[in-house]
């Protein structure tokens, strides 16, 4: 798939998120939870975003589709600034999976009203017309066209979040953001609806954002991985690059904390992460990993790291060098 790349469609350009914090009786704080993040998705490809739950990753999903304003930076779709599009326009461009897709569906409504919405929200179609599109949008994602007037609760998880793809694809978009689309959902199901979006991808010439803790499905899933931590991207590249040679040390504790199966591994061969995720309200000076790497020098605690490129990469690591000759 990768050779079928040739064109920029989503795009992130130095985007920022910042919340103002102004607790009773104290001065007001500005807490980060996107700083500066720049990331580029192209036709076809899947794009991998990893790291802690706490990271950023859900706030970038949201502002690059329009649910978060940005407070700095720049998002681009098919060359265009996300906030010259009308909600009717963008509908067309991007959607999103949601996580849970327990509460991601109205409860009140029929299978195919909630598949239908986006389309009833950027159309004037009868409900007859809305009906038939659901429907027909209701088998592509495999489930039976008998099952379109039952109410979310009468669906497996599996299903719900099946609709939860349908009800995404219903107004024919190019991106799709994919938060975090099976971690509710059971090992099994988890494969069938990876192997869903895989299907869709290749059928429909999907981009996909995908976000996820989970190391194993975005290995599978993604051509390029993005590894975020405390609100800024510390490496990005090629998932098998990645994968085979992390440079950023926050990258290799995370690949080495979920190692695939293997009884020769042993706990001495594990690079934990020490500490707890440090708080966007207070990061560390200079590198906001360096108080939890073990490599950590003078400098990594006095400076922020620029970005290395090597083998293709971007890491933003002041030792990225040194790992790469390891």
């Amino acid at each position: 798939m990768t050779n079928e790349l040739n064109k920029t469609i989503l795009k992130a350009n130095i985007l920022s998120k910042y919340y103002i914090s102004e607790p009773l009786f104290k001065a007001k704080s500005v807490v980060k939870a996107l700083d500066g993040v720049s990331l580029e998705l192209n036709e076809k490809e899947t794009v991998g975003l990893v790291g802690e739950s706490g990271c950023g990753k859900s706030t970038f999903a949201k502002t690059l589709i329009g649910l978060e304003k940005k407070t700095k930076g720049s998002v681009f779709i098919q060359g265009r600034e996300l906030s010259t599009f009308s909600i009717k326009e963008l509908s067309s461009y991007i959607q999103m999976i949601f996580q849970d897709p327990y509460n991601s569906l109205n409860p009140r409504k029929k299978a195919w009203e909630i598949v239908s919405d986006p389309l009833r929200v950027k159309s004037n179609y009868s409900s007859k017309v809305l009906r038939s599109r659901a429907i027909e949008m209701i088998e592509r994602v495999g489930l039976r066209p008998d099952l379109a007037d039952r109410y979310p609760h009468m669906f497996s998880g599996g299903q719900r979040q099946r609709l939860g793809v349908a009800r995404a694809l219903i107004t024919k978009p190019k991106v799709i953001i994919c938060d975090e689309p099976v971690s509710a959902l059971d090992v099994s199901v988890q494969a069938q609806v990876i192997n869903l979006l895989k299907e869709l991808q290749n059928d429909l010439g999907l981009s996909y954002l995908f976000i996820s803790h989970d190391l194993s499905v975005v290995k599978y899933i993604a051509d390029r991985i993005a590894v975020m931590y405390l609100g800024k991207i510390v490496e990005q590249g090629d998932t098998t690059q990645v994968f085979n040679n992390p440079l950023h040390p926050y990258t290799r504790a995370l690949i080495s904390s979920a190692p695939e199966f293997d009884s020769s591994v042993t706990l001495d061969d594990i690079d934990v992460i020490q500490g707890e995720l440090p708080s966007p309200l207070n990061p560390p000076d200079g590198c906001h990993f360096s108080n939890r790497c073990p490599h950590a020098n003078e400098l990594c605690s006095a400076e922020y790291p620029y970005y290395h490129h090597i083998q293709g990469r971007q890491v933003a690591c002041h030792l990225a060098e040194e790992f790469d000759r390891q």
